[in-house]
Protein backbone atom coordinates (compact mmCIF):
# COMPACT_ATOMS: atom_id res chain seq x y z
CA UNK A 1 0.00 0.00 0.00
CA UNK A 2 1.40 3.30 -0.49
CA UNK A 3 1.64 5.88 2.48
CA UNK A 4 0.24 8.89 2.93
CA UNK A 5 1.85 12.08 1.78
CA UNK A 6 0.37 15.34 1.60
CA UNK A 7 3.41 17.42 0.30
CA UNK A 8 3.42 20.50 2.81
CA UNK A 9 -0.51 20.85 2.59
CA UNK A 10 -1.79 22.46 5.64
CA UNK A 11 -5.30 22.09 5.31
CA UNK A 12 -7.02 19.68 6.98
CA UNK A 13 -6.45 16.02 6.22
CA UNK A 14 -9.22 13.59 5.97
CA UNK A 15 -9.94 9.64 4.70
CA UNK A 16 -12.49 9.18 2.48
CA UNK A 17 -13.24 5.19 2.44
CA UNK A 18 -14.74 3.50 -0.81
CA UNK A 19 -17.19 1.30 0.82
CA UNK A 20 -18.30 -1.91 -1.41
CA UNK A 21 -16.42 -1.54 -4.22
CA UNK A 22 -19.26 -3.53 -6.27
CA UNK A 23 -21.73 -0.61 -4.78
CA UNK A 24 -22.17 3.27 -5.79
CA UNK A 25 -19.15 4.30 -3.58
CA UNK A 26 -16.50 4.71 -5.98
CA UNK A 27 -18.17 6.27 -8.07
CA UNK A 28 -20.05 9.07 -6.04
CA UNK A 29 -16.26 9.52 -4.49
CA UNK A 30 -15.17 10.37 -8.22
CA UNK A 31 -18.07 12.65 -8.61
CA UNK A 32 -17.69 14.41 -5.27
CA UNK A 33 -13.94 14.87 -5.11
CA UNK A 34 -14.92 16.52 -8.76
CA UNK A 35 -17.57 18.90 -7.43
CA UNK A 36 -17.58 22.75 -6.95
CA UNK A 37 -19.31 22.01 -3.75
CA UNK A 38 -15.76 19.75 -2.47
CA UNK A 39 -14.86 21.24 0.73
CA UNK A 40 -11.32 22.67 0.84
CA UNK A 41 -9.26 20.04 2.82
CA UNK A 42 -7.04 17.23 1.78
CA UNK A 43 -8.40 13.78 1.46
CA UNK A 44 -7.18 10.33 1.01
CA UNK A 45 -8.62 7.75 -0.42
CA UNK A 46 -9.10 4.55 0.61
CA UNK A 47 -9.95 1.31 -1.65
CA UNK A 48 -9.34 -0.19 -4.63
CA UNK A 49 -7.64 1.71 -7.37
CA UNK A 50 -8.55 -0.49 -10.04
CA UNK A 51 -12.87 0.57 -8.84
CA UNK A 52 -11.85 4.25 -9.77
CA UNK A 53 -10.23 3.46 -12.64
CA UNK A 54 -13.43 1.28 -13.78
CA UNK A 55 -16.07 3.33 -13.19
CA UNK A 56 -14.27 6.36 -14.51
CA UNK A 57 -13.96 4.64 -17.89
CA UNK A 58 -17.63 3.30 -17.48
CA UNK A 59 -19.62 6.84 -17.07
CA UNK A 60 -16.53 8.96 -18.83
CA UNK A 61 -15.81 10.56 -15.14
CA UNK A 62 -12.22 12.48 -14.34
CA UNK A 63 -9.73 9.60 -13.40
CA UNK A 64 -8.80 9.72 -9.21
CA UNK A 65 -5.01 10.89 -10.53
CA UNK A 66 -6.45 13.89 -11.85
CA UNK A 67 -8.36 15.17 -8.60
CA UNK A 68 -5.69 16.15 -5.98
CA UNK A 69 -5.66 13.50 -3.78
CA UNK A 70 -3.85 10.85 -2.45
CA UNK A 71 -4.14 7.51 -3.22
CA UNK A 72 -4.16 4.24 -0.41
CA UNK A 73 -4.68 1.58 -2.72
CA UNK A 74 -6.18 -1.57 -1.59
CA UNK A 75 -6.36 -3.92 -3.71
CA UNK A 76 -8.99 -6.73 -4.50
CA UNK A 77 -8.65 -10.18 -3.01
CA UNK A 78 -11.03 -12.14 -5.78
CA UNK A 79 -13.72 -11.81 -8.51
CA UNK A 80 -16.23 -8.67 -7.90
CA UNK A 81 -19.29 -8.39 -9.52
CA UNK A 82 -20.96 -5.18 -9.76
CA UNK A 83 -24.05 -4.74 -7.76
CA UNK A 84 -23.85 -8.33 -6.44
CA UNK A 85 -22.25 -9.13 -2.35
CA UNK A 86 -19.28 -11.00 -2.38
CA UNK A 87 -15.99 -11.67 -0.32
CA UNK A 88 -14.10 -9.66 -2.28
CA UNK A 89 -16.36 -6.77 -1.97
CA UNK A 90 -16.30 -7.17 1.98
CA UNK A 91 -12.51 -7.97 2.17
CA UNK A 92 -11.84 -4.55 0.42
CA UNK A 93 -14.51 -2.50 2.18
CA UNK A 94 -13.02 -3.61 6.21
CA UNK A 95 -9.70 -2.98 4.99
CA UNK A 96 -10.10 0.05 3.84
CA UNK A 97 -11.92 1.30 6.75
CA UNK A 98 -9.37 -0.50 8.99
CA UNK A 99 -6.50 1.03 7.58
CA UNK A 100 -7.99 4.74 7.23
CA UNK A 101 -8.86 3.82 11.29
CA UNK A 102 -5.65 3.12 12.08
CA UNK A 103 -4.65 6.65 10.29
CA UNK A 104 -6.64 8.58 12.30
CA UNK A 105 -5.94 6.55 15.25
CA UNK A 106 -2.21 8.04 14.60
CA UNK A 107 -3.26 11.08 14.03
CA UNK A 108 -2.15 10.76 10.18
CA UNK A 109 -5.92 12.20 9.19
CA UNK A 110 -8.17 14.34 11.00
CA UNK A 111 -11.11 11.58 10.58
CA UNK A 112 -12.99 9.42 8.68
CA UNK A 113 -15.63 10.53 5.84
CA UNK A 114 -17.32 6.69 4.67
CA UNK A 115 -19.19 5.48 1.51
CA UNK A 116 -21.51 2.23 1.91
CA UNK A 117 -20.53 -0.82 2.64
CA UNK A 118 -22.48 -4.01 2.23
CA UNK A 119 -23.17 -5.93 5.19
CA UNK A 120 -24.11 -9.42 3.62
CA UNK A 121 -20.63 -8.89 1.39
CA UNK A 122 -18.83 -7.91 5.13
CA UNK A 123 -20.27 -11.11 6.69
CA UNK A 124 -19.23 -13.01 3.66
CA UNK A 125 -16.18 -12.06 4.15
CA UNK A 126 -15.92 -13.30 7.57
CA UNK A 127 -15.77 -10.32 9.64
CA UNK A 128 -18.30 -9.98 12.03
CA UNK A 129 -18.84 -6.47 12.92
CA UNK A 130 -22.80 -5.56 11.27
CA UNK A 131 -21.81 -2.10 10.18
CA UNK A 132 -18.94 0.62 10.21
CA UNK A 133 -20.56 1.98 13.72
CA UNK A 134 -18.94 -1.23 15.46
CA UNK A 135 -16.29 -1.79 13.47
CA UNK A 136 -14.73 1.70 14.50
CA UNK A 137 -15.98 1.22 17.89
CA UNK A 138 -13.86 -2.12 18.38
CA UNK A 139 -10.60 -0.58 16.78
CA UNK A 140 -10.71 2.49 18.78
CA UNK A 141 -11.28 0.46 21.80
CA UNK A 142 -14.62 2.20 23.27
CA UNK A 143 -17.86 1.24 23.71
CA UNK A 144 -19.26 4.58 24.36
CA UNK A 145 -20.84 5.27 20.90
CA UNK A 146 -24.02 6.75 19.07
CA UNK A 147 -24.99 7.03 15.70
CA UNK A 148 -26.91 10.87 15.34
CA UNK A 149 -28.16 12.00 11.73
CA UNK A 150 -27.96 15.74 10.53
CA UNK A 151 -30.60 16.58 7.51
CA UNK A 152 -32.50 19.98 7.02
CA UNK A 153 -32.77 21.50 10.66
CA UNK A 154 -32.80 18.35 12.52
CA UNK A 155 -29.96 16.61 14.73
CA UNK A 156 -31.26 13.11 15.87
CA UNK A 157 -29.56 10.45 17.64
CA UNK A 158 -30.80 6.76 18.67
CA UNK A 159 -30.92 4.88 21.39
CA UNK A 160 -31.16 1.62 19.85
CA UNK A 161 -30.21 0.83 15.93
CA UNK A 162 -30.85 -1.99 14.38
CA UNK A 163 -33.21 -4.75 15.99
CA UNK A 164 -37.10 -5.78 15.76
CA UNK A 165 -39.42 -3.20 17.05
CA UNK A 166 -40.55 -5.97 19.35
CA UNK A 167 -37.45 -5.57 20.81
CA UNK A 168 -37.35 -2.12 20.79
CA UNK A 169 -38.84 -1.53 24.34
CA UNK A 170 -36.97 -4.00 26.56
CA UNK A 171 -33.62 -2.55 25.30
CA UNK A 172 -34.69 1.24 25.99
CA UNK A 173 -33.32 1.55 29.72
CA UNK A 174 -32.67 4.23 32.35
CA UNK A 175 -29.01 3.71 31.32
CA UNK A 176 -29.15 3.32 27.68
CA UNK A 177 -31.23 6.43 27.46
CA UNK A 178 -28.89 8.78 29.52
CA UNK A 179 -25.51 7.60 28.28
CA UNK A 180 -27.15 8.60 24.49
CA UNK A 181 -27.95 11.86 26.22
CA UNK A 182 -24.81 12.74 27.68
CA UNK A 183 -23.12 11.71 24.41
CA UNK A 184 -25.25 14.76 22.70
CA UNK A 185 -24.88 16.32 25.31
CA UNK A 186 -20.59 16.90 25.18
CA UNK A 187 -20.91 16.53 20.82
CA UNK A 188 -23.16 19.87 20.43
CA UNK A 189 -21.19 22.58 20.78
CA UNK A 190 -19.53 21.38 17.87
CA UNK A 191 -22.63 21.85 16.06
CA UNK A 192 -22.70 24.91 17.15
CA UNK A 193 -25.39 24.50 19.40
CA UNK A 194 -24.07 26.02 22.91
CA UNK A 195 -27.38 26.06 24.37
CA UNK A 196 -27.17 22.12 24.09
CA UNK A 197 -31.45 22.55 23.86
CA UNK A 198 -32.50 17.98 23.75
CA UNK A 199 -35.57 16.78 23.42
CA UNK A 200 -36.58 12.92 23.87
CA UNK A 201 -39.05 10.85 22.28
CA UNK A 202 -41.72 8.94 24.00
CA UNK A 203 -41.94 5.58 22.53
CA UNK A 204 -46.15 4.92 22.43
CA UNK A 205 -48.56 7.15 20.99
CA UNK A 206 -48.83 10.36 22.49
CA UNK A 207 -45.60 9.58 24.65
CA UNK A 208 -48.26 6.42 26.46
CA UNK A 209 -50.95 8.93 27.15
CA UNK A 210 -50.48 8.99 31.09
CA UNK A 211 -50.16 5.40 31.16
CA UNK A 212 -53.43 4.64 29.12
CA UNK A 213 -51.05 2.88 25.96
CA UNK A 214 -47.79 1.80 27.60
CA UNK A 215 -46.28 2.49 30.84
CA UNK A 216 -42.09 3.19 29.04
CA UNK A 217 -42.29 6.61 29.36
CA UNK A 218 -43.57 6.67 32.79
CA UNK A 219 -41.17 3.48 33.78
CA UNK A 220 -38.28 4.38 32.19
CA UNK A 221 -38.15 7.80 30.35
CA UNK A 222 -39.38 10.50 33.09
CA UNK A 223 -36.90 8.86 34.98
CA UNK A 224 -33.93 9.18 32.55
CA UNK A 225 -35.15 12.77 31.65
CA UNK A 226 -35.03 13.82 35.77
CA UNK A 227 -31.70 12.45 36.27
CA UNK A 228 -29.91 13.70 33.46
CA UNK A 229 -31.50 17.21 34.56
CA UNK A 230 -30.09 16.93 37.84
CA UNK A 231 -26.97 16.20 36.17
CA UNK A 232 -26.91 19.65 34.40
CA UNK A 233 -28.03 18.29 30.83
CA UNK A 234 -30.86 20.55 29.54
CA UNK A 235 -33.13 17.61 28.67
CA UNK A 236 -37.16 17.96 28.10
CA UNK A 237 -39.72 14.84 27.54
CA UNK A 238 -40.52 12.50 26.27
CA UNK A 239 -42.72 13.86 24.07
CA UNK A 240 -45.27 12.93 21.29
CA UNK A 241 -42.79 11.83 18.40
CA UNK A 242 -45.54 12.88 15.97
CA UNK A 243 -44.98 16.48 17.11
CA UNK A 244 -41.36 16.85 18.39
CA UNK A 245 -40.05 17.00 14.89
CA UNK A 246 -41.40 19.51 13.88
CA UNK A 247 -41.04 21.61 17.11
CA UNK A 248 -37.54 20.73 16.73
CA UNK A 249 -37.65 22.00 13.32
CA UNK A 250 -38.65 25.22 14.16
CA UNK A 251 -36.03 26.08 15.64
CA UNK A 252 -36.96 25.04 19.77
CA UNK A 253 -34.37 22.49 20.55
CA UNK A 254 -31.18 21.65 19.05
CA UNK A 255 -31.15 17.93 19.16
CA UNK A 256 -33.73 15.18 19.41
CA UNK A 257 -33.02 12.19 21.07
CA UNK A 258 -34.74 8.98 19.04
CA UNK A 259 -35.66 5.68 20.36
CA UNK A 260 -35.65 3.31 17.42
CA UNK A 261 -34.62 3.52 13.65
CA UNK A 262 -37.24 4.68 11.93
CA UNK A 263 -38.77 6.74 14.79
CA UNK A 264 -36.03 9.06 13.86
CA UNK A 265 -34.40 8.58 10.71
CA UNK A 266 -38.10 9.12 8.96
CA UNK A 267 -38.18 12.49 9.41
CA UNK A 268 -34.41 13.16 8.83
CA UNK A 269 -34.39 11.78 5.39
CA UNK A 270 -37.88 13.52 5.12
CA UNK A 271 -36.41 17.12 5.66
CA UNK A 272 -33.18 16.38 3.99
CA UNK A 273 -32.69 13.23 1.97
CA UNK A 274 -29.91 12.95 -0.18
CA UNK A 275 -28.06 15.69 1.83
CA UNK A 276 -28.49 13.85 5.04
CA UNK A 277 -25.23 12.59 7.13
CA UNK A 278 -24.50 9.92 9.68
CA UNK A 279 -21.97 11.42 12.52
CA UNK A 280 -20.76 8.72 15.10
CA UNK A 281 -20.46 10.10 18.58
CA UNK A 282 -18.19 8.73 21.04
CA UNK A 283 -15.10 7.71 18.80
CA UNK A 284 -11.82 9.66 19.29
CA UNK A 285 -11.81 10.82 15.54
CA UNK A 286 -14.52 12.44 13.63
CA UNK A 287 -16.31 9.62 11.76
CA UNK A 288 -19.17 11.27 8.63
CA UNK A 289 -21.17 9.11 6.54
CA UNK A 290 -23.85 8.97 3.87
CA UNK A 291 -27.18 8.32 4.40
CA UNK A 292 -28.13 5.52 2.01
CA UNK A 293 -26.30 2.11 0.93
CA UNK A 294 -24.67 0.48 -1.50
CA UNK A 295 -27.53 0.72 -4.12
CA UNK A 296 -26.44 -2.62 -5.93
CA UNK A 297 -29.69 -2.02 -8.19
CA UNK A 298 -28.91 1.47 -9.97
CA UNK A 299 -24.51 0.89 -10.10
CA UNK A 300 -24.30 0.34 -13.79
CA UNK A 301 -26.62 3.09 -14.81
CA UNK A 302 -24.00 6.36 -13.82
CA UNK A 303 -27.08 7.98 -12.16
CA UNK A 304 -25.64 7.70 -8.42
CA UNK A 305 -25.99 11.59 -6.27
CA UNK A 306 -23.05 12.33 -4.73
CA UNK A 307 -24.78 14.99 -2.94
CA UNK A 308 -25.27 12.74 0.94
CA UNK A 309 -20.96 11.99 0.13
CA UNK A 310 -20.65 15.44 -0.21
CA UNK A 311 -22.51 17.12 3.02
CA UNK A 312 -20.57 13.95 4.81
CA UNK A 313 -17.28 15.36 3.63
CA UNK A 314 -18.36 19.03 4.49
CA UNK A 315 -19.43 18.09 8.17
CA UNK A 316 -16.60 15.95 8.79
CA UNK A 317 -14.06 18.70 7.31
CA UNK A 318 -16.12 21.15 9.73
CA UNK A 319 -16.23 18.96 12.56
CA UNK A 320 -12.23 17.55 12.65
CA UNK A 321 -11.45 21.36 12.34
CA UNK A 322 -13.16 22.28 15.17
CA UNK A 323 -11.98 19.47 17.66
CA UNK A 324 -8.35 20.14 16.53
CA UNK A 325 -9.04 23.43 18.10
CA UNK A 326 -10.67 22.35 20.78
Amino acid sequence: MSEIRLHGDERPCMALTMGDPAGVGPEIILRALDSPERPDAAFVVYGPEASLADRARRFGLRPVGDLGVTMVDIPLEGDLVLGQCSPAGGHASARAVLRAAEDAMRGRVGGLVTAPLNKTSLHAAGYPWPGHTEMLAQIAKVSDVAMMFVGGKLRVALVTIHRSLRSVPEAVTLGEVRRVARLVHRALPLFDARRRRIALCGLNPHAGEGGLFGSEEQDVLEPASAALRAEGVDIEGPFPADTLFGRAARGEFDAVIALYHDQGLIPVKLAGFGRSVNVTLGLPFVRTSVDHGTAFDIVESGIADAGSLLEAMKIGVLLAGRRGRK
